[in-house]
């Protein structure tokens, strides 16, 4: 992962696994209340899912790889397919992962690359168009 001009990694740079840790329980607040994205969340319990998701942004932001050594290579695309991940979930999603990108209050330039990297990863997620969306993505 890049290093800032600080010569931290993004990871440190941003707080590390603490503020990770606060930006994805904020973000599962929401999925928790939100109907569409439940139907993508299909665990009971949502707590191991926001585990894996802060390991997998921890280890994404240069921090350990707690989450390749547990459940190895991220393919995110293949471990969302099963659900379907419409533009409109997406937008969702966003919503909610902003909410917790607002509560940490990151320096500007900080937030804006991480929420970069959000809307493009949450981007390659849509795997299903909506009802009056006739545009196909690519499959990367």
């Amino acid at each position: 992962m890049a290093t800032q001009d600080s010569g931290q990694t993004f990871y440190e740079a941003i707080g590390g696994a603490d503020t990770i840790e606060r930006i994805v329980h904020r973000f599962y607040q929401g999925v928790r209340s939100d109907p569409m994205l439940r139907a993508i969340y299909p665990e009971e319990d949502l707590a191991p899912a926001e585990d894996r998701f802060t390991k997998f942004l921890i280890q994404y932001w240069g921090g350990p790889t707690t989450y390749s050594q547990e459940r190895g290579h991220p393919r995110l695309r293949m471990r969302h397919a099963p659900f379907s991940v419409t533009p409109e979930a997406r937008e969702h999603w966003l919503h909610h992962f902003r909410a917790g990108l607002d509560e940490v209050a990151l320096p500007a330039h900080l937030d804006a690359q991480f929420w970069e990297y959000v809307e493009r990863a949450s981007l390659m997620m849509i795997n299903t168009p909506d009802d009056d969306d006739v545009r196909v993505l690519p499959l990367h």
